[in-house]
């Protein structure tokens, strides 16, 4: 294994120059253009700063699940988002949040429209949890869910003793 198989930046690349007799400097431009472009878009293995928009946009709206022994609480930062704009559900042990934001501005003097549109779906895994007795509230952009756990939760767990020879 050479040194330069632990960088993660230079893998993919072969890095050693080599200037052939038939030399075009209009080719070389094109190559490191295409070179620039291609680690621009393709990003390194390790990805800095938290990674790419793509994975950032799948992960929002950031959920926090904090589980005591009485509750699970789910907290989902919101922001820009009105309570009528969010639906929750529990159905078959998995905790559903949805919601979307329409935006429309449209200045006819200036002649300028915008328009922004965003849907977004979060599900996470809830078991052992009193259906009746869960509630929700939403505040300043963060919506918080609380489940109160069931009585015989904690039964389901059994140590098995080992028995050894």
């Amino acid at each position: 294994m050479a040194i330069t198989d632990l960088i993660p930046w230079g893998r993919g690349r072969d890095l050693t120059t080599r200037r052939s007799e038939n030399y075009n400097p209009v080719l070389t431009l094109h190559r490191e253009m295409n070179r620039l472009f291609d680690d621009v878009f393709r990003g390194f293995d390790v990805a800095p700063f938290g990674g790419s928009f793509l994975e950032q946009s799948m992960n929002w709206p950031s959920i926090e699940v904090n589980e005591t022994d009485k509750d699970v609480k789910v907290t989902a930062e919101l922001p820009g988002l009105e309570e009528k704009d969010v639906q929750i559900e529990l159905a078959h042990g998995v905790l559903s949040i949805k919601g979307e934001k329409k935006t429309e501005t449209e200045d006819k003097d200036r002649r300028f429209s915008e328009r922004y549109y965003g849907r977004f779906e979060r599900r996470i895994p809830i078991e052992d949890v009193d259906q009746d007795k869960i509630s929700a509230a939403f505040k300043n952009g963060v919506l918080t869910v609380t489940m109160p756990k069931l009585p015989q939760a904690d039964s389901k767990v059994k140590r098995i003793a080992i028995n050894s020879k």
